[in-house]
């Protein structure tokens, strides 16, 4: 208990110190995320360097609670993989790297996992009547997950607090699993990470101060992979509180940033287009478009992740084939509530000056999918 209480702290600490250090440099030195007129919502330039902090807070708080020798042997590599997944988004954040290279490095850090840190999916607990796995699907659904996991995160950081109050959830709720089950290793994985993403939320918490950037999204990603993988290797095999649907379990937990990328990549694969070239199709964008703002958006979408992980542990009983349709279903309804069902607000374009109209109560400006603003006006 003593190490995960010095690693959160040390991970929050660090961040929270080491941030407005990074808002400084980054202003003088231009590091800014842009504004556009097409999926960013900001106005004025943001430092996007904000992952530099996180790394650096999360890295020293394991690196000074764990010991890797009689411990966690493979968390050193880890650490390799960690560093590599850092370069990577720092490069994109500074000079930007394009999605071929990106996915390239994903692919090595997955290998790093796979054959250093044995960290492999071997058993899908019944899932739709497959239990233990052979060795080249083993690896495969592992490359797979690691990819998809790092992307989701990478893809669902589109609006202040999101991302980082995602992980945040998972994270906690991972590490809850572990300390229960007196797996303090990856039990402080899971709290220093939390940690480091708590006081970075101080600063990106709408409206935000600086953001993630890759460099924070990708680590997100990759920590919480790490944790989902090593929750389903174990989580049947613990005594304290065993999980017998545990791909069902950790699917849940992650439901929002998994099933939102996997839709979107499918979207623009049957549109012909490159499942990581850019729209407005993700289910933050819904939310927008339907006049939520961006407090609204990231508490509504926590309030989901807490209320799908809860819900995943209570009816784990039903069976994994079973857990993970009724969570895809509930998924698709929100995405069709958001889409399909007819809006309380009437929706106009508006050119020119609006200034005049904002008098009014029941009108605001909210994000539209290919305008600067439109005016939202109630029945």
């Amino acid at each position: 208990m003593q190490q995960i209480i010095l690693g959160s702290i040390i991970a929050f600490i660090i961040t929270l110190l080491i941030i407005p250090v990074i808002i400084v440099i980054a202003k003088k030195k231009k590091l800014y995320d842009e504004p556009d007129d097409k999926r960013k919502f900001h106005k004025q330039p943001i430092p996007s360097l904000g992952g530099l902090g996180m790394f650096i807070g999360f890295i020293l708080s394991i690196l000074l609670t764990l010991n890797f020798a009689t411990e966690a042997p493979e968390f050193q590599f880890y650490i390799a993989a960690f560093l590599l997944i850092f370069f990577l988004g720092i490069k994109d954040d500074i000079m930007m790297l394009s999605a071929s290279k990106k996915f390239l490095g994903q692919l090595l850090v997955a290998g790093i996992l796979i054959y250093k840190s044995n960290l492999v999916i071997t058993n899908m607990n019944g899932l739709f009547g497959v239990y233990e796995l052979n060795a080249f699907c083993s690896y495969s659904l592992t490359i797979f997950a690691i990819v998809v996991i790092i992307n989701a995160f990478n893809l669902i950081d589109g609006v202040d607090g999101l991302a980082g109050g995602l992980g945040l959830i998972s994270s906690l709720v991972f590490a809850i699993f572990f300390l229960i089950n007196q797996n303090i290793p990856y039990a402080v994985l899971g709290f220093s990470f939390a940690g480091c993403l708590l006081a970075f939320l101080y600063y990106n918490f709408y409206p935000a101060r600086i953001f993630m950037g890759d460099t924070g999204s990708l680590l997100v990603g990759l920590v919480n992979s790490i944790l989902v993988i090593k929750f389903i290797q174990e989580g049947s095999t613990y005594t304290s509180y065993p999980v017998t649907a545990a791909p069902a379990v950790g699917f849940g937990i992650l439901l929002l940033p998994l099933m939102d990328t996997l839709r979107v990549f499918t979207i623009r694969v049957v549109q012909g287009r490159s499942p990581f070239s850019p729209d407005r199709n993700h289910i933050h964008h819904l939310f927008l478009s339907r006049g939520f703002n961006h407090k609204s958006v990231t508490l509504i979408c926590a309030l989901t992740t807490i209320l799908a992980s809860i819900a995943s542990f209570a009816f784990q009983g039903i069976g994994t084939s079973l857990l993970i349709v009724a969570l895809i279903i509930s998924f698709f309804a929100i995405v069709y509530v958001l889409t399909y069902q007819k809006s309380k607000y009437k929706l106009r374009a508006i050119k020119g000056e609006v200034k005049s109209l904002l008098t009014e109560d029941s009108v605001r400006l909210v994000p539209l999918f290919d305008k600067k603003a439109a005016v939202v006006e109630e029945d």
